[in-house]
């Protein structure tokens, strides 16, 4: 989600850790684009409006919380209104330019996916 070129992220609070965009796994019969919003809706309090499929790979070595080590990324380029709330899975949540992105800790699969969006390099 980005707005006034910025981008929303999170610094999770679960592992694994780093700045993270909004993202999660979609559920056991549930559509892609119904999982974005719901995600969205969960970790952001926000209103996904818009979305584009803007990178559809399979990341390995990728682990997660849920001890799978494969995930297929499917990456959407928002545009979400309303009031911006954090939940538990964070411990802030904000906007933060390209520069900014830079010089943050990064969860390790978005600094791979930020370098190949050509959002930082």
């Amino acid at each position: 989600i980005k707005k006034n070129g910025k981008f929303l992220l999170i610094d999770r609070a679960t592992l694994p850790s780093g700045f993270s965009v909004i993202a999660g796994h979609v559920e056991e019969g549930e559509e892609i684009e119904d999982a974005l919003v719901r995600e969205v809706k969960e970790e952001s309090g926000l209103d996904v409006v818009e979305s584009k499929l803007i990178l559809d790979e399979i990341l390995t070595d990728n682990w997660c919380n849920k001890g799978s080590t494969v995930h297929h990324w499917h990456v959407f380029a928002c545009e979400a209104t309303g009031k911006l709330k954090r939940n538990s899975e964070s411990k802030s949540i904000g906007w933060y330019s390209a520069e900014e992105i830079r010089e943050l800790r990064l969860e390790s699969s978005w600094d791979r996916l930020f370098r190949k969006l050509g959002i930082i390099s």
